[in-house]
């Protein structure tokens, strides 16, 4: 993420609440597949669950991507 974007969140999350609760979404998928890839092995059902979390942050962050690309001529 450039350095403009980083700050254009910070901006965006104080005003936007839209932005605040992607961005909060966000970590929360992070977190998430962070705890599944601390495990040596996952069973076929977590396999799963993972890639179902990582398309939903990949969503997420088309939602997050789209909200800056809104605001980012007007900053």
């Amino acid at each position: 993420m450039e350095e403009r974007d980083a700050k254009l969140i910070a901006e965006l999350i104080k005003e936007n609440n839209a932005m605040k609760q992607s961005m909060e979404q966000h970590h929360e998928y992070e977190k998430q597949i962070e705890d599944f890839d601390k495990r040596i092995h996952l069973s076929t059902e977590e396999s799963m669950e993972r890639k179902r979390i990582q398309k939903l942050k990949l969503a997420n962050r088309d939602k997050i991507e789209r909200i800056l690309s809104q605001h980012r001529g007007s900053k």
